[in-house]
């Protein structure tokens, strides 16, 4: 089997962060050589995750997608392998709003969806054996990659807030967590005499992330989105001496009830979207 990674996009999937020393800690532990016998293995690239809430459709945009083997390692005689299949969406109106407002690109509000497939299934052993074990291990993998994934949206200073579960709305059981962070937003804006004053600030940022096992795949996925609406981010930003108002006399109302969006909306839209995973 190739082992050589296949890549659509830029971006690191969620699932890299399964870790050589990881996998063969897992592989050990559940006895893999001696039922490598038993095991079965899915053919072909992994599927891709479906997120099955109709607001990824309505607002959101695909902006990154990749599909590759992220692990590979021979154990006796078998290979064991883990492969990945990552979207990665931002949130349309507040990327167009910042780009009309401050010719920024990129977004503060994040979507992404990964499953991870583990070959040979020893993740689906009879009567699970080994599944704990592989979850103790994907888990804080899945942490550490999510906080490279926002660093390479521009989110910075991603810290660990508290872990919890939920219940997806496939039922079975996720692990959450809740991160804070910041997100540097730099531009320019116009001012009445034609002008313009750079914007340079920082935005207090929310992300969230959930872990599970769907009897098949692991799920992971997560969203990130600011503390504050990012209009007033942007007032802020300005000098005491220039109106605040010029910054979104020009903008339509659909970007700036982008940027007058309260977090609790984000917040909200977020946890459906992390919980819609398949």
């Amino acid at each position: 089997m190739d082992s050589k990674p296949t890549t659509t996009g830029s971006r690191r999937a969620a699932g890299s962060g399964l870790t050589r020393r990881r996998l063969l800690a897992t592989g050990a532990a559940v006895g893999l050589a001696a039922t490598a016998g038993c095991l079965d293995t899915r053919e072909g690239a992994v599927p891709e995750p479906v997120v099955t809430d109709d607001r990824i459709d309505e607002d959101w945009r695909l902006v990154d997608e990749s599909n590759e083997v992220i692990f590979e390692e021979s154990l006796g005689p078998i290979t064991l392998q883990a492969l990945e299949h990552t979207h990665i969406y931002e949130y349309v109106p507040v990327a167009e709003a910042l780009v009309e407002t401050l010719g920024a690109e990129g977004s503060p509000v994040l979507f992404f969806a990964t499953r991870v497939d583990i070959r040979p299934a020893i993740d689906r052993l009879p009567g699970g054996v080994g599944l704990g074990r592989l979850m103790e291990e994907i888990r804080p993998a899945a942490e550490e990659a999510f906080r490279r994934q926002l660093d390479e949206g521009g989110v910075e200073d991603v810290t660990l807030e508290e872990t919890d579960s939920t219940t997806v709305a496939s039922g079975h059981t996720a692990t959450t967590a809740l991160f804070t962070a910041r997100y540097p937003i730099e531009g320019e804006t116009p001012l009445p005499d034609g002008s313009t004053e750079p914007v340079d600030d920082v935005v207090e940022i929310e992300a969230r992330l959930g872990v599970w096992h769907d009897g098949t795949d692991v799920i992971v996925s997560g969203g990130a989105y600011p503390t504050e609406p990012l209009n007033d981010v942007l007032s802020r930003a300005l000098p005491d001496d220039v109106p605040e108002t010029p910054l979104l006399d020009e903008v339509d109302d659909t970007h700036e009830d982008a940027l007058a969006t309260e977090p609790e909306t984000f917040a909200e839209t977020v946890d459906a979207l992390l919980i819609s995973v398949e």
